[in-house]
């Protein structure tokens, strides 16, 4: 860029190395190793969050004409369409290491609470770890590792400090949102429900053995249909079959415990 402005966000190109603070060019230049392995695990920790349906690195928002800003991390209210992002995202994350301006860093935050972000999390990587968040209207509040960050509105989960930087840690986070993104609650949720269906298999097998030995070889279509049978089904054929003396018995039993093939439904 030519001048030192007042320039408009229409002027600048995707792939230009400025961001605009009212009218005025801030030169944004690359990332060093620690700053961009850390953008990875913040993006990770949070992008994966059940209630995230959008996030990215450096994504331009333009606010107005006059300004142009490109938080590391941006959660929210980015469209799967090129050019420049009308409004602010929801959340905002800043890395903050060495060479940062502080005078710039606090003209963004400015500028993307005044834009409507709720939440602005600076991630301090000099000095001891830590988070500073801003909110508009409120205090300044700083978080060390070990506490939890909370976006209520934009994330579903917490997110410990050290997870929007150590990789461990943002691991561990995104195993826990995409476990949720399928239903379940955690991992050990993902556990006891594989012991549970071991549990239902292995009751299963026990009782089409009983049924075997008491009825003899037990014929494919009943063995699917009594597969179709739950928990407590499974039970009561179990205790029943203990009366049965001929493969009429089964066929009668089924006939009253289970629907119509047309009707069953997967255990």
């Amino acid at each position: 860029m030519n001048g030192t402005g007042p320039f408009r966000a229409a002027q600048l190109r995707p792939g230009d190395p400025y961001e605009l603070c009212n009218g005025h060019p801030i030169k944004c230049l690359p990332s060093g190793g620690r700053h961009a392995k850390t953008n990875v695990s913040g993006g990770l920790a949070l992008e994966t969050d059940p209630d995230v349906e959008s996030a990215g690195f450096d994504a331009g928002f333009t606010p107005d004409d006059r300004n142009l800003q490109a938080p590391d991390l941006a959660v929210g209210n980015i469209p799967d369409a090129p050019g420049w992002i009308p409004g602010a995202p929801p959340l905002a994350v800043e890395y903050a290491d060495t060479g940062q301006n502080e005078r710039d860093l606090q003209a963004k935050i400015r500028t993307l609470l005044e834009a409507g972000t709720r939440y602005v999390w600076v991630v301090r990587l000099t000095g001891p770890r830590r988070v500073e968040v801003h909110e508009r209207d409120q205090p300044l509040h700083v978080a060390y590792p070990g506490a939890e960050l909370m976006a209520p509105g934009v994330l579903a989960n917490p997110v410990l400090v050290e997870a929007l930087y150590d990789p461990t840690a943002a691991h561990e986070a995104a195993l826990r949102n995409l476990l949720q993104r399928r239903g379940y609650r955690d991992l050990n949720a993902v556990l006891e429900k594989g012991r549970e269906e071991g549990r239902e298999e292995g009751k299963l097998a026990l009782v089409l053995l009983q049924l075997q030995r008491a009825l003899g070889q037990v014929p494919e279509d009943m063995r699917h249909r009594i597969g179709y049978l739950g928990h407590d089904d499974l039970d009561r054929l179990a205790s029943d079959l203990l009366d049965f003396s001929a493969p009429g018995d089964l066929t009668a039993w089924l006939a009253h415990n289970l629907p119509t093939s047309g009707q069953e439904m997967t255990r």
